[in-house]
């Protein structure tokens, strides 16, 4: 039963609520006095016409007479609750045996569930949206996937991963305290007209073990760094430091957010660098520095365990890099322009060939890699 609270000095009504368990408590108490409708609607400050469907409602026949009773009355309110409640179109058994069979065998996605079945079968019609709801809500988890951790979200094609939120992608490694957003950058950062300004990220191998930190001059394309121990902040930071510190042109370092670079102020007060950090997956940010480590994965595929490479095969392949020609140097090296020399790598191409081929003969690497340099 819906009821008005007490009606206001002006006459108009208050909130709109249902009755409450004490209030039909003391409906109940005051019929047992022989109060009339009007006289338990003022005690109650509800309309009488509530009072009046409230005992018509829920009280019951004895004898002659009727009776109510307010645990009654609440019984039968919930239950009506609950009858109210409009039914989820996965409820379903036909429609919800129909879309798991179709993700889970066929493997399509709700948006081709949802599709394919407004079109064969509009009687049947929902939306991707409901589907992930369900599939969130672990409500068309087959049997034999109820007790894995993912359910049916394994059967969908990003296995159920968090998708980005529109107005900006989710950073979920971890916050770094006290750093600098990018668009505090110095303007002449992105116009690339100076020396010194870095991108630094790191060339994650097998497991959490070592990994090859790369910083990447804007201006030039230089390849500086090289491995670390570990994938941990104490020891990124030490070869970033080592890197950098014998470089007097240093300005700024441009970095990922991963939490390997959250001693960063430590390396700004050994190197003099100010860190600014990239916006949450937008790698773009770092361009330069992207593309050097898809050169570096020529040489250590994914996988590669670092812990197996020495420090000189690492700086091996960093010389190399840093000795090819580039378009937008007019195929002048990283090297050269960074240093503003000329080298004569034609005349010395058989000495450098094979320096590098004995590296990939040691790491196993295949001869069309050879050739690249």
């Amino acid at each position: 039963v819906f009821a008005y609270d007490n009606q206001t000095p002006g006459g108009s009504m208050g909130r709109y609520t249902h009755l409450t368990l004490d209030e039909r408590e003391e409906i109940m108490l005051l019929r047992h006095e022989g109060r009339s409708n009007a006289d338990i609607a003022r005690a109650t400050g509800r309309d009488k016409a509530t009072i009046s469907r409230e005992i018509k409602r829920n009280s019951f026949q004895v004898g002659r007479g009727r009776c109510y009773r307010a645990s009654t009355a609440q019984r039968a309110y919930e239950s009506r609750r609950l009858s109210c409640v409009r039914p989820r179109l996965l409820d379903d058994g036909e429609l919800a045996g129909l879309v798991r069979r179709l993700i889970v065998e066929e493997r399509w996605s709700p948006e081709q569930v949802a599709g394919r079945i407004g079109l064969e079968r509009p009687e049947l019609a929902v939306s991707a949206s409901t589907i992930y709801r369900a599939i969130n809500g672990r409500r068309l988890d087959p049997p034999d996937l109820e007790s894995t951790r993912r359910g049916i979200k394994a059967r969908l094609r990003h296995k159920g991963k968090r998708r980005h939120r529109k107005g900006g992608p989710e950073e979920r490694r971890g916050k770094i305290p006290g750093t600098r957003p990018i668009g505090e950058r110095p303007a002449e950062v992105e116009e690339r007209s100076r020396l010194g300004d870095w991108e630094g990220d790191t060339v994650v191998g097998r497991g959490a073990g070592a990994c090859l930190v790369t910083l990447v001059d804007r201006r030039s394309g230089l390849l500086a760094g090289g491995r670390a121990g570990s994938h941990t902040k104490r020891d990124v930071a030490k070869v970033e430091t080592e890197a950098l510190s014998g470089r007097p042109e240093t300005r700024t370092i441009t970095l990922d957010r991963g939490m390997e670079f959250a001693d960063f102020e430590k390396v700004e007060a050994a190197t003099g660098a100010v860190c600014y950090f990239a916006l949450p997956h937008h790698p773009w940010q770092r361009g330069s520095n992207e593309n050097t480590n898809g050169l570096i994965r020529e040489y250590f595929p994914k996988g590669t365990d670092f812990a197996n490479v020495s420090d000189g095969q690492v700086q091996a392949v960093y010389d190399a890099i840093n000795h090819r020609p580039r378009k937008r140097h007019g195929y002048r090296t990283p090297w050269e322009v960074h240093h503003s020399t000329v080298l004569h790598l034609l005349e010395n191409s058989s000495c450098e060939i094979k320096i590098v081929t004995h590296f990939f003969r040691i790491s196993g690497a295949n001869t069309r890699e050879q050739r690249l340099l």
